[in-house]
């Protein structure tokens, strides 16, 4: 459970300097703002599903402005917070059900479930920063060992 929950500490840490360097940037970043709510929507969407709501109806790709970002980065982080809060070690191991957004139905364990989320959002993370790079901006950096130092 510790490692999840660094995990998770340094997901909102990363979703939090990504964040402050799109408000900082002067000028329309569509593509980088579309992959940011993107990395909070599909967030959004897991939450859901591991409190064993409904999230078919919950966008995973959607235009958005940053000011919808930032309530969401807050929103997840304390939705998530909650439920690493709550969760003991048996629970990693427990079965969710849901619907993915084409109307298949999966199971995963929490553990499993947990642990895609935070690769996923690292993953699009680095294309944030590769796109940033792109634009002569400067990368945000987001890696787990500067976090931890």
């Amino acid at each position: 459970m510790k490692t999840i929950q660094k995990m998770y500490e340094h997901l909102n840490w990363a979703n939090h300097r990504i964040l402050e360097t799109l408000q900082s940037i002067e000028g329309e970043t569509q593509e980088v703002s579309r992959l940011f709510s993107h990395i909070l929507f599909a967030e959004r969407v897991w939450i859901t599903r591991l409190q064993g709501l409904d999230s078919s109806r919950l966008p995973i790709w959607s235009e958005t402005d940053i000011e919808v970002c930032a309530e969401l980065v807050i929103q997840n982080e304390e939705s998530l917070t909650t439920l690493l809060t709550n969760l003991s070690n048996t629970d990693l191991d427990k079965l969710i059900s849901y619907t993915n957004s084409k109307g298949k139905e999966f199971k995963n364990s929490v553990r499993d479930i947990l642990t895609h989320v935070a690769l996923h959002g690292q993953y699009h993370r680095g294309q944030i920063n590769s796109r940033f790079r792109a634009d002569g901006i400067e990368p945000v950096n987001i890696d787990f060992i500067t976090f931890m130092r």
